[in-house]
């Protein structure tokens, strides 16, 4: 007989406890997802959903628990006052002119966001950017500066993502001197992976990307196969070969979303999160799955 692995366990009984159940492989994390009632500010009983992932709390914040990623210097890449060049075979997205490529998330709605100085930036009330093209794996590229004043602490300073299929989010963040929890700092698969090190450059410095991203496979509405990512920050590597255990859409403070099935491609989207973060530089080259 064929033992029951404690993932297994885990998904059934969640299943039975509250209809939850994570995608899993058999070689990826053990993932839990339960339910409890408990009291808000107001005095008031919620549904409360909780996950770990081999063990630890999504969104832990004890760092005896969920230690906080190694801090590295980053070496030398782009200037400062300079955007470089894409690859030739690349789909270039932003060269610092235009937004001709991009469109808002609202359908049939004008971005709201702006160029200056050869950059891209969200004006307050934006919402996100998005790509008019649509993609499914491959290698992204593109570079952002948090504001130089800072402003606020933890998820509230220089705030965004790049969301590749429109659904999957390497985090943005300010994360120099900057404690959050570690699967929510710059560089991070938001609530599901935390980067290697943490390779941030200054308040106010360019920074840059360069993800490598194959998309998940579904089949009769299951996932067959993860997305799988390698991020390099300022020319780190932070995320290498990363399988994305399910989604990264916020569930909640220590949940995150499950896969759910979706096209072969999607577009890149830019977050606006309030905080006046830019963009220059955006490219892409399409991969094979």
């Amino acid at each position: 007989m064929k033992p029951i692995s404690m993932l297994s366990i885990a998904c059934v009984v969640a299943a039975l406890a509250a209809g939850l159940c994570s995608a899993a492989q058999s070689d990826g994390p053990e993932i839990k997802v339960w339910t409890q009632m408990e009291k808000n500010d107001k005095g008031e009983e919620k549904e409360v959903v909780y996950m770990t992932i081999d063990g630890v709390m999504v969104h832990e914040t004890d760092p005896a628990k969920q230690p906080q990623p190694a801090v590295v210097t980053p070496g030398t890449e782009s200037t400062q006052d300079k955007a470089g060049q894409a690859p030739s075979d690349a789909v270039v997205l932003f060269d610092g002119t235009n937004l001709d490529n991009w469109t808002s998330t609202k359908p049939e709605e004008a971005t709201k966001w702006r160029v200056e100085n050869g950059a891209m930036m969200p004006t307050k009330g934006s919402g996100m950017i998005q790509s008019k093209q649509e993609f499914g794996s491959c290698q992204l590229h593109l570079e952002f500066a948090t504001p130089k004043q800072v402003e606020g602490e933890g998820q509230g300073r220089g705030n965004s993502g790049v969301f590749l299929m429109g659904k999957y989010e390497v985090q943005i963040l300010d994360s120099y001197g900057n404690t959050t929890y570690p699967d929510g700092q710059v560089a991070a698969l938001y609530g599901r992976s935390i980067p290697l090190v943490n390779s941030s450059r200054k308040p106010g410095e360019w920074q840059s990307f360069d993800i490598i991203f194959h998309r998940p496979l579904f089949e009769d509405g299951k996932v067959v196969k993860w997305a799988t990512f390698t991020v390099l920050h300022n020319g780190v590597v932070v995320q290498d070969h990363a399988a994305l255990s399910g989604g990264t859409g916020w569930r909640g403070p220590h949940a995150v979303t499950d896969y759910a099935p979706h096209g072969d491609k999607g577009p890149i989207q830019l977050q606006d999160h309030g905080n006046p973060v830019l963009f220059r530089n955006i490219w892409v080259r399409e991969l094979e799955d």
